[in-house]
């Protein structure tokens, strides 16, 4: 482990027999890290580095490319999710251009006829997230002291998985915001990008900057943990700053459920401790478009929770 603001943390324990004593340590810092704000990274974490770095490679020459040849991977109509090239309407305010990636073989993926290599990489880049996400999910329920499957059985659907590539230009003069400050749904949100940097953490009410890694992938605690953990996890508030003078690759892969998953914090959480829940259950499709109506609405670039105070029991 570094000794650094944000955790790097070595998974490497989990990857060779034994070593009982390397795991129990890397739960414990990982244990530490969700409870106070949700945010760590990783190294050793069994995707392969030229992987990533291809991605990243063949995702800047796509978004490098003509706006017209972008736009003919433009969404499917429909389709669940934007799958395809996006880019956001108000470029003044947050300028991103973005390519969604839903599972493999899905026949609402779109990638451009000129770019074939960057489907493939991009698939295996989805793989290997989810294999991941797997490893992972079985180290927080560990972390939480609960039996190893318990999230794994919880989170048993993986088509809603998302991965998405980003893009962000220079910032200019008058906006250097790439993405708002939000909390990230669903899950696990793992997140691999450049050695331009950009990404910031909102801990004890001061923006930390996320300081690229090479070979490490960014973790970040997602809305649905927190309330299956009553917060005992946090979920943080982060965001994107455009970097002055050089435009920012990313990928994103959000280790998601299902809209008609039934969420609500875990016995163990509450019952078991005599905690009350401080949310009441929901279904996540109700958490999504709640989280829609409140978007629509907002009027400025500072995001609380955009919905999930609807479900909170606390006042």
């Amino acid at each position: 482990m570094a000794n650094s603001v944000i955790p790097i943390v070595d998974l490497s324990p989990f990857f060779r027999q034994g070593d009982k004593d390397g795991k129990r340590k890397v739960r414990e810092v990982i244990d530490e890290t969700c409870s106070r704000y949700g945010f760590f990274q990783i190294i050793n974490h069994g995707v392969p580095l030229d992987l990533m770095s291809r991605a990243l490679k063949l995702s800047k020459i796509f978004f490098e490319s003509s706006v017209e040849e972008k736009m003919n991977c433009s969404p499917l109509p429909g389709s669940p999710f934007p799958a395809g090239y996006n880019r956001k309407p108000n470029p003044s305010y947050e300028f991103a251009e973005f390519l969604v990636m839903l599972q493999p073989g899905s026949k609402f993926n779109v990638f451009p006829a000129n770019h074939s290599h960057l489907r493939a990489v991009m698939e295996d880049l989805f793989d290997q997230f989810v294999k991941i996400g797997a490893i992972l999910e079985s180290i927080l329920s560990e972390s939480l002291g609960l039996p190893l499957s318990t999230f794994q059985e919880f989170n048993n659907d993986r088509n809603s998985d998302v991965l998405t590539a980003l893009y962000y230009l220079p910032a200019t003069e008058k906006e250097k915001m790439g993405i708002s400050s939000h909390r990230d749904v669903g899950c696990i949100t793992f997140v691999l990008q450049d050695e331009i940097g950009g990404l910031e953490v909102l801990k004890d009410d001061k923006w930390i900057p996320v300081t690229p890694k090479e070979g490490a992938l960014v973790v970040n605690i997602g809305i649905i943990l927190q309330v299956l953990t009553n917060n005992k996890y946090k979920s943080p508030n982060h965001r994107v700053v455009r970097p002055n003078g050089r435009s920012r690759n990313s990928f994103s892969f959000f280790y998601n459920i299902s809209g008609g998953k039934w969420v609500e914090p875990l016995p163990n959480f509450t019952k078991q401790i005599a905690e009350k829940p401080k949310y009441k259950g929901f279904f996540y499709s109700d958490y999504l478009q709640k989280r829609k109506e409140n978007k629509l609405k907002r009027t400025s670039g500072l995001e609380d929770d955009l919905g999930l105070s609807h479900f909170s029991l606390t006042v």
